[in-house]
């Protein structure tokens, strides 16, 4: 791979800032409006997202830093929707992704990879006895709720509500703000329960038991952590009722461990999605999961089968060869234990700086090590878009590109000083605008939003 010499952000020099310029960004970014629907090809990606005048647009990548059309080079974090967990071009994914593309990518039959990857993926998740791969997230948790009303004969799906995001399909967007083309009663066999409250599950089921097909929960997020008999607690009470239980291990599979947040917390489900880190960037999801249960959409059953996961490109060959070699990296070097431990060094530095500008009150980075966010806060301490929007623009300034501070296992110890001197930097107007009480003469144009909400039209800062 050529290399690109990539300059020091300088993050505290106010020439490093002014040098930065976004013109040909913006003007992609004004092309990209005018035939993308939203700009971007996902809500997360979407211009709203960041700053109004500052939208990098992405030449390439290399390690934890990406350069933009301008001639920018930013430290990046949350690479790829957190999907990205080895860094930008890997060269042993990328050598094991060349390579079965030069031998054929997709076929009319299935292939040894297919079967490789299955054994692979099965050997590291336990209680999965079969797996199915696809493309991703939105297939996989989908499917998995499909099988679980063909397993029990019942139409209603249990949705944790405390957490974020599940699936692209109407069974779970019917539950956001954005219900458009939605009919109600997809959006009325959808019911809700809280995170760490086993009462309120315990109350769905004892009201609706006998209608729920399964329950779908992430394990744990980046800000919340299974309360201690919980997921012991949700398993027993599946167990009574005859419920299916469902984790997505979208982010959390081999970014909390390589057999997912199930191997870590030690409670198996009766299905898992899989996705994100399990191609480096390369799409590929999985839907895994007990053989009475998998089998149901197989060739091994009597009974009548839900169509499950038959896709042209599920199986396609660059994919499964992109898991492999993840799978490879995962085995030579401790990747969960290197994000956490650079992820506990960044937290540190970061609250540091936040600390000593006398603003840990509002602005922090906190979650789990390898999957860290950042909060804001305005000058009341309440959490605030139009503040989130000031930091996301200075650190922009300096180089630093992100809605997070998820790390990988490519972040250096440069990446994370660099970090930490943009942060010490953006602080510096940070709290400028607190002590204004407002952000509006440091930031121009509207306010970041929620990516999932019901309305387009742009929010002004306040």
């Amino acid at each position: 791979m050529t290399q690109v010499a990539k300059p020091s952000l300088q993050s505290s020099s106010e020439s490093a800032v002014t040098r930065r310029r976004f013109a040909k960004s913006s003007e992609a970014q004004r092309r990209l409006h005018e035939l993308v629907p939203g700009g971007a090809h996902t809500y997360a990606r979407g211009s709203d997202q960041y700053p109004e005048f500052i939208t990098p647009v992405l030449v390439r990548g290399e390690g934890a830093r990406v350069l933009d059309v301008d001639g920018n080079w930013y430290v990046e974090y949350g690479m790829g929707l957190r999907s990205v967990t080895l860094g930008h071009g890997y060269r042993a994914v990328l050598e094991a992704v060349a390579s079965a593309a030069a031998n054929g990518n997709n076929f009319t039959r299935p292939t040894m990879l297919e079967l490789e990857a299955a054994e692979t993926f099965l050997g590291h998740v336990p209680g999965a006895d079969m797996v199915k791969f696809a493309k991703n997230g939105s297939d996989a948790t989908t499917a998995a709720v499909k099988l679980a009303r063909a397993a029990t004969g019942r139409p209603l799906v249990g949705v944790c509500a405390d957490h974020p995001f599940f699936s692209t399909d109407d069974w779970f967007i019917g539950t956001t703000a954005m219900t458009a083309g939605i009919p109600a009663e997809h959006r009325d066999l959808t019911v809700p329960f809280r995170y760490n409250d086993l009462d309120s599950v315990r109350t769905l089921l004892d009201r609706l038991g006998e209608e729920v097909a399964c329950l779908i929960l992430e394990a744990a997020t980046a800000m919340a952590e299974p309360a201690p008999g919980f997921l012991e607690g949700i398993r027993a009470l599946c167990d009574r009722y005859g419920v299916v239980l469902i984790f997505d291990e979208i982010i959390t599979g081999m970014r909390w461990s390589v057999g997912g947040a199930q191997q870590l917390y030690g409670i198996t489900p009766d299905l898992s999605t899989w996705g994100k880190a399990l191609g480096n960037g390369f799409p590929i999801s999985a839907l895994a999961g007990r053989r009475e249960l998998m089998e149901l959409g197989g060739l091994s059953t009597d009974t009548s089968r839900p169509f499950l996961l038959s896709t042209t490109f599920g199986p396609e060959s660059t994919g499964l060869a992109a898991y492999l070699a993840v799978e490879r990296a995962y085995g030579e070097r401790d990747i969960v234990g290197i994000m956490e431990q650079k992820g506990r060094k960044l937290a540190a530095a970061v609250n540091a700086a936040a600390r000593d500008a006398g603003l840990a009150e509002y602005v922090s980075a906190m979650g789990r090590p390898s999957c860290l966010v950042f909060v804001t806060r305005d000058a009341n301490r309440e959490k605030s878009q139009p503040y989130r929007t000031l930091f996301l623009q200075e650190l922009l300034r300096r180089g630093v590109l992100g809605q997070s501070f998820v790390i990988s296992a490519a972040h250096t110890q440069e990446d994370i000083e660099q970090t930490a001197e943009a942060v010490i930097a953006a602080l510096e107007v940070y709290s400028m605008a607190i002590d204004a009480g407002t952000v509006e003469p440091f930031v121009d144009g509207r306010a970041v939003a929620p990516a999932l909400r019901e309305y387009a039209y742009p929010r002004r800062l306040k």
